[in-house]
């Protein structure tokens, strides 16, 4: 007796390429509109069959034989899709007070500027450390106004600020950049460290001039919502660094800090208000010690004044300082945490400031030694 046996099918596994890559790929090759012809090559390019590859391409058909890549309606619906909206979108935003903080240089005008609501582009320029950013941070949260931060380097492109289509679950979706969320929710945007951007950060032009972004991409317009302000923190005023101190910031195009409406200098605290500062981080620590933050603040101002003078090549700013407090409450010991938080420097400047500290802790009149030394 002949036993006869079926031959069973199987079924093709399902293909891993994605809509997306393949849209890609014919976009890349062929351009946005293609037809019978084109998806065949791509079926043959990825081992697929032609059907496979029809399939996954139904909603870009626009007649028969005939696919459009770019067609408007996909863009929109695309961009309303629920995976196209931020995680940023559900949070709230505005920064949490910073019990320590004490406000000194342009926190009262910076301040008065985020209150008003109006469209005021403003650029604050100063010294590394010197409380810039921070600052900023808790005027808004003063105010409990929505502050968005975006960290400038000479990478940040339009993708970054502006946003750009994503690929999420093997659909390629829309996901607005910082400067959109910005616009549209009414919030401060912080430009921080903008002196290290490129010429690409030139695609805020039209913003700065408070006239909103069209998104050439979807083809929409954003247009900014009361209350929206741009603010933005540099190290130089967009000219460089004649000194080579700041490496990596960039001449920035004149055309876009004059959009900015005013500039700011922030200077470190006076004296007395810096040892109020550390005072305050040293008591939150438990380790208040009001002779020791007092030696740190008139420490850090003598190295000041010298660096002005042209004296040295390195300052100390107030947010090592703060470091130094830090390291003091781990340690428990005022030239071990200075120690540490100077090792960064070159070891004849390092020398130089622990000598410096050393007098100071021991109670040299360093005005009348200076004086000694002029006679």
């Amino acid at each position: 007796m002949m036993c006869t046996y079926k031959t069973i099918k199987q079924m093709p596994a399902p293909s891993p390429l994605t809509t997306a890559q393949l849209s890609e790929y014919l976009v890349n090759k062929f351009g946005t509109k293609v037809n019978a012809n084109h998806l065949k090559i791509a079926a043959r390019h990825f081992g697929l069959q032609y059907e496979t590859i029809s399939k996954r391409l139904k909603e870009f058909k626009v007649k028969r034989g005939v696919w459009q890549l770019t067609v408007a309606e996909r863009l929109e619906k695309t961009f309303k899709a629920q995976s196209a909206q931020p995680a940023v979108t559900t949070r709230n935003l505005v920064p949490q007070k910073e019990p320590n903080f004490i406000p000194f240089g342009n926190f009262a005008d910076v301040k008065k500027i985020i209150a008003s609501k109006l469209f005021y582009p403003t650029f604050i320029t100063g010294m590394s450390g010197n409380g810039k950013t921070l600052g900023v941070e808790q005027a808004c949260a003063a105010l409990n106004r929505e502050l968005i931060r975006v960290n400038i380097t000479i990478e940040t492109d339009e993708d970054d600020l502006i946003g750009g289509f994503r690929l999420v679950n093997g659909e390629t979706v829309w996901h607005n950049g910082p400067v959109i969320e910005a616009l549209e929710r009414g919030s401060v945007l912080l430009l921080d460290e903008v002196d290290l951007a490129s010429n690409k950060i030139l695609c805020l032009q039209s913003v700065l001039e408070g006239k909103g972004l069209f998104l050439k991409k979807t083809g929409r317009y954003v247009t900014p919502k009361s209350g929206f302000n741009i603010i933005a923190t540099a190290n130089t005023k967009g000219k460089g660094s004649d000194d080579g101190r700041f490496i990596g910031t960039n001449v920035l195009n004149e055309a876009f800090l004059e959009r900015f409406a005013l500039t700011f200098e922030q200077d470190y605290p006076h004296v007395k208000t810096e040892q109020k500062i550390l005072e305050k981080a040293a008591a939150s620590l438990g380790v208040l010690d009001k002779e020791f933050c007092e030696h740190l603040a008139n420490w850090a101002d003598i190295i000041r004044r010298t660096f002005n003078d042209g004296g040295i090549d390195e300052v100390i700013s107030t947010r090592r300082l703060v470091h130094i407090i830090r390291a003091f409450a781990i340690w428990q010991n005022r030239m071990k945490a200075i120690k540490v938080c100077t090792n960064r420097f070159d070891d004849e400047t390092k020398q130089s400031f622990i000598e410096l500290y050393d007098k100071i802790d021991a109670g040299v009149d360093l005005n009348k030694e200076e004086d000694d030394q002029t006679v």
